[in-house]
């Protein structure tokens, strides 16, 4: 009776598997939204066939579902995590050289420029009526919004920095963090496929996490045949390393640590303290060399493109925020060492020579408007200065400190930077201290203020010519790099496109294809069932109605 029996059986492992198909097909459908999901697939076989006993040959018994596979093309998975970690860093460097830009906020009505401009009008409109108030508190003004600027742009250059090395320990948080979760997976997907069985939203889930710390830090990672489980199948372990060291070897995980930089291993002057040192917290050192990680440490601090302890270099050579600030800070003290003084770079080799005809505002006079007293004017009032340690402009006996050797003035400006630098107090407290004169008392001379207007075409005064060529080329050589940020991101970009377009076209779901194989699989239960049926009726005539008459 039970070889009678043998189509019933085999009719019910095809509703048996057409409705496992279903059932991933279902699962597929509700997963086209999740990201990182892979498409599945049941792997239908047929199933073992049975003997037949006398006579040659043997009988089908149906079909078998033997796994629920995911579609996964491990290429890709690799290609795109290498080509992220460039698109990470390219992208973070063009949003934060973007920020910089708008800082210097060049070409616009309130930049470098037009401060300059209007700096350099107002002493025009000075030379006009030297004994006139108006003109002279109009250069005053144009004078502390020149200062403001750089004192501004220094500013936030500095909260830039401060947001960077924040954003740095974030950034190794999260590795951490990633590194963490990817560890907790390995483990659970090893339990998992101990029997056989796939992991398979797990791995999706651990792909995913990978997807995210690729684009943090240049990671590598390998899956590894380390022997063989109970069953037979290859034990697998999942590592990812960065700079050579692993950072998940299996169910183990090495993490990475902030420290903050001591002083005597600060890398630029121009750093604010306390900034962060990356490294492993068993004491290795840590190099990133791509990755936000790369992009966050080359604008915070900027690179030469040093060699690592490996020999290889860690990364191009960058300009990051202390070149800028360091070249502001080259400009304001070379520009107000030139103006106040008269000593300019002739040779252009960084040797001050203040040349036989070197005038500065400090050689003239000011404006005497009662024609002697406690208003004389004073030889020696520097127009700019510095902020002190109380937070307020330094007056110029002051800010010279008795000084009269050329040496020891120039050394004084060196102290002059882009975020301390000020018009003096005495310029402050009295417009009538803005010299014009060569001769006290002399109103109509204008030798000291026309040797202060020439000084803005004075190309001797730095490398690349007269103060505002310096500017632009500073500002040109931020929107050179930002432009070349841009162009590598896009190119990232697209490469980054390519490779998971085809990732989503092998491993993502399709509605429409999901709908086709489901109105396949449903024709196939109903054909199933109808076949049940069938075979219900013939037992049902063999079993009931067989013999009565």
């Amino acid at each position: 009776m039970s070889g009678s029996f043998f189509g019933f059986n085999t009719a019910v492992r095809g509703l048996f598997t057409a409705q496992k198909h279903l059932d991933v097909i279902n699962h597929n459908v509700n997963n086209v939204n999740t990201p990182g999901y892979s498409r599945q697939v049941a792997a239908q076989v047929a199933a073992k066939p049975s003997p037949l006993p006398g006579i040659l040959g043997m009988m089908g018994t149906g079909s078998d579902i033997t796994s629920i596979n995911r579609i996964r093309d491990e290429y890709l998975d690799y290609k795109y995590w290498s080509e992220n970690k460039a698109y990470g860093e390219w992208t973070a460097k063009m949003e934060l050289l973007a920020e910089m830009e708008v800082t210097f906020n060049e070409p616009s009505d309130s930049g470098f420029t037009k401060i300059m401009n209007e700096f350099y009008s107002a002493l025009q409109e000075l030379v006009k009526d030297p004994s006139s108030a108006p003109p002279r508190a109009l250069v005053q003004q144009n004078g502390v919004t020149l200062v403001r600027y750089f004192n501004s742009t220094a500013v936030h250059f500095e909260k830039l920095q401060a947001d960077l090395n924040q954003q740095i320990r974030i950034k190794v948080e999260e590795i951490n963090s990633l590194a963490e979760q990817v560890q907790k997976l390995n483990k659970q997907i090893y339990t998992v496929e101990l029997d056989g069985s796939m992991a398979n939203d797990l791995r999706d889930r651990r792909t995913l996490l990978v997807d995210k710390l690729s684009k943090i830090a240049d990671i590598n990672v390998n899956e590894v045949v380390a022997g063989k489980l109970p069953n037979g199948n290859p034990e697998k372990h999942f590592t990812i390393t960065i700079g050579g060291k692993a950072l998940v070897s299996h169910f183990n995980v090495s993490r990475l640590q902030v420290t903050q930089r001591d002083e005597s291993t600060r890398l630029n002057e121009e750093d604010i303290p306390d900034l962060y040192e990356i490294s492993w917290k068993d004491g290795n050192k840590f190099v990133a060399k791509s990755g936000e990680l790369r992009a966050y440490l080359d604008v915070r601090d900027g690179n030469d493109g040093q060699v690592g302890v490996d020999g290889e270099r860690e990364s191009p050579s960058f300009k990051g925020i202390p070149f800028y600030i360091r070249q502001m800070n080259e400009f304001v003290s070379t520009f107000a060492m030139a103006f106040n003084e008269g000593y300019t770079d002739e040779n252009g080799n960084g040797i001050i020579d203040p040349g036989e005809d070197g005038i500065g505002h400090a050689d003239g006079y000011g404006l005497d408007p009662d024609g002697g007293g406690p208003l004389e004017p004073q030889k020696g009032i520097r127009f700019f200065t510095m902020l002190g340690s109380d937070g307020k402009p330094m007056s110029s006996e002051d800010f010279i400190s008795g000084e009269t050797s050329i040496e020891g003035i120039v050394d004084k400006y060196k102290h002059i930077t882009a975020k301390n630098f000020a018009v003096s107090e005495d310029v402050l407290n009295n417009h009538n201290n803005i010299a014009a004169s060569d001769v006290p008392g002399e109103v109509g001379n204008m030798k000291v203020l026309g040797e202060l207007l020439n000084m803005r075409h004075n190309t001797h005064m730095f490398s690349e010519g007269a103060p505002e060529d310096f500017m632009k080329s500073l500002i040109a050589t931020l929107g050179i790099d930002s432009q070349q940020a841009i162009m590598h991101s896009d190119n990232q970009k697209a490469m980054i496109k390519q490779v998971d377009n085809c990732r989503q076209s092998d491993s993502g779901v399709s509605l429409d294809e999901e709908m086709a194989d489901m109105v396949r699989f449903q024709h196939a239960y109903n054909a199933s069932a109808r076949m049940i049926t069938t075979m219900t009726e013939v037992y049902d005539t063999l079993i009931n109605r067989l013999g009565l008459r």
